[in-house]
């Protein structure tokens, strides 16, 4: 039987200041303004930039869960297969996904929501609706979406990101690259939109990863991310660990590299085109092959070539 969307999430004790909080409220317009932070671990999410930003905030700030989704129902597990522990002659544990809503507090004391976890395969209206509901019972004003996308840009360059929105206003200091296009969904993607639908501000950053470092991890990436996340919401956010990771990391990208003089060729056009874009654009942040922004079917081929990849890599029967 299908479930309701509100049959997919239990809400736990950790949520009552929360809701408490919300029935106080005489008028919506009263509200605070509560950010919920989402960054879904799926397929829009390059060199896992932002389930890394999310699992170091988790690891940072105090934080509870204030509601649990169920995960047995929205994830297929054949096609991202848990982990087992197996000793000897028998089977130990089973790390179950999690699709959990936490409650965090910035290094300012401001509490904020962070939905982690994995990005459902099934339900996604319903999930979407039951993200809605939360976010009035909870009292959200802004939805938050942290992305990343494999794009033609050198690791010697500061990362770059693309800004989207269900208004304009809610993104005024980033520029707009697109035109038209049309790209493989996601569920932060369709949540983002329906969103909007409702009347709730929602915005995302997607951070631009080097197509070659899309598979790795790459901290550079997540800390681009938390830095857009404070410039945007206002929240204070601890950065030092992953500046830390991110320069450890390019060390090694360096250093690998340079065993190979094709590597280090492509990275060099790499620069030279992220260079001219940037000198002809007087630093707007992105680049395209000869200094042009690349087009909507050049973008597209690229998130095309990446989720085949993805899907490549994934267990088969």
């Amino acid at each position: 039987m299908p479930q309701r969307p509100e049959e997919l999430v239990e809400l736990l004790p950790a949520a009552e200041p929360l809701l408490a909080r919300e029935a106080e409220l005489g008028d919506p317009a009263e509200r605070r303004g509560l950010v919920l932070v989402h960054d879904l671990a799926g397929d829009f999410d390059a060199a896992s930039a932002g389930t890394l930003a999310g699992a170091h905030l988790l690891a940072t700030l105090p934080h509870e869960v204030v509601a649990r989704f169920d995960a047995d129902s929205l994830v297929d597990y054949r096609a991202r297969r848990p982990r087992m522990t197996f000793n000897g002659d028998r089977y130990e544990s089973f790390t179950a996904p999690e699709i959990a809503l936490h409650a965090v507090e910035d290094d300012a004391g401001e509490t904020f929501l962070l939905l982690h976890g994995a990005e459902p395969d099934y339900a996604w209206e319903r999930f979407v609706a039951a993200v809605g509901q939360l976010v009035e019972r909870l009292g959200v004003t802004s939805v938050v979406a942290l992305q990343a996308i494999p794009m033609p840009v050198p690791h010697t360059r500061p990362v770059t990101v693309t800004a989207h929105a269900t208004r304009r206003q809610l993104i005024e200091q980033y520029p707009v690259y697109w035109g038209e296009m049309r790209i493989p969904g996601s569920v932060s993607a369709l949540l983002e939109l329906r969103m909007g639908e409702a009347g709730v501000d929602a915005l995302g950053v997607a951070a631009h990863v080097p197509h070659y470092l899309a598979q790795t991890t790459y901290p550079a990436a997540s800390l681009t991310l938390v830095e857009h996340l404070e410039r945007l919401t206002g929240l204070r956010l601890p950065t030092e660990a992953l500046r830390e990771a991110a320069e450890a990391n390019r060390t090694e990208i360096d250093e690998q590299i340079a065993r190979s003089a094709d590597n280090v060729a492509v990275v060099a056009a790499l620069e030279e085109q992220y260079d001219s874009f940037t000198a002809a654009r007087e630093g707007s942040d992105l680049l395209g092959s000869a200094g042009e922004v690349p087009s909507a079917e050049e973008i597209g081929a690229e998130f095309e070539r990446f989720l085949a990849d993805q899907d490549r890599r994934r267990p088969r029967d």
